[in-house]
């Protein structure tokens, strides 16, 4: 008796979930199809910030204006640090701005493995979406943060007489905030790697971004550095983002390419570097953490 076979008809799926191939395996079109996830996160992290809070978002002005009046007290004041000719409110107010995007960007980034062990072990997603997130989050606050500043530069034009001026260098910003977040994702992302195995480290993290700020020109120019020390504070990385930022928008210090391309290249590698060992991490963080 003879018996024909019937044939096997391959079975077609929505989603095929494998495992990574490599390194360099980052999956860009994945994060776009989630792109829905990222922006629901974006306005999770934004809306919890001040969720029960009485004033709200105005907790994003409050904090730079009382960090700002403490630096004009202690480093104008007490320790008589210039400020290249521009005014010290704005001049702290710059560098505060910019600071805290990277910083937050970074403290956040390092702790997005401990913090999302939970999700990350019940739900598949793309993993980059959780740093992603955080990097646009606090996008919108240094948004907010930002608009003081404007308001602070109209302020000094209208009622104080001036003494800034804004030039050609100001339409460098989206750059040097693409900077800002590149630095600190690639830098989070690698940390939070580093502390699935070492957890000492996430100790370490907080103090050795104060340790950094005082390494950057954020409370004086890069004219007033000692000179022993003047090459490394130059050699940071977030150094010429701060300069470039204020010398665009007060005319302050001095501006050239080359500090700038440089740090553009180590941000490029940072970034790189942190995508990479993301990658590596997230594929058996869960039995670590």
């Amino acid at each position: 008796m003879n018996k024909t076979a019937t044939p096997v008809t391959a079975e077609k799926w929505d989603m095929v979930i494998e495992p990574r191939g490599h390194l360099l395996d980052i999956r860009l079109k994945e994060l776009w199809r989630y792109r829905d996830l990222l922006l629901l996160m974006v306005r999770r992290d934004f809306v919890s910030f001040y969720k029960q809070t009485i004033f709200g978002p105005i907790w994003f002005f409050v904090q730079p204006v009382f960090t700002t009046l403490i630096y004009l007290f202690v480093f104008n004041t007490l320790a008589g640090i210039k400020t290249d000719g521009a005014p010290a409110p704005l001049f702290y107010l710059a560098g505060i701005t910019m600071w805290n995007y990277f910083s937050e960007c970074l403290l956040k980034t390092s702790t997005v493995f401990r913090d999302n062990a939970g999700v990350f072990g019940k739900v598949y997603f793309p993993r980059l979406i959780m740093p992603l997130s955080i990097v646009l989050s606090n996008l919108l606050k240094l948004a907010v943060q930002l608009l003081l500043f404007f308001g602070a530069l109209a302020f000094y034009h209208f009622f104080k007489g001036g003494g800034f001026s804004i030039n050609a260098h100001a339409l460098l910003l989206p750059l040097l905030l693409l900077q800002l977040a590149l630095l600190g994702l690639g830098a989070g992302m690698i940390i939070s790697a580093l502390t699935t195995r070492y957890r000492d480290l996430a100790f370490l993290v907080s103090f050795g971004v104060q340790l950094l700020m005082y390494a950057t020109t954020v409370v004086y120019p890069l004219s007033a550095a000692p000179a022993k020390y003047k090459w490394l504070i130059a050699a940071n990385p977030l150094t010429p983002i701060i300069e470039t930022f204020r010398y665009g928008f007060l005319g302050s210090g001095v501006f050239t390419w080359q500090p700038l391309l440089l740090s553009g290249m180590v941000t490029c590698l940072v970034a790189l570097a942190g995508v990479l060992v993301f990658n590596k991490v997230e594929k058996d963080f869960i039995d670590t953490v």
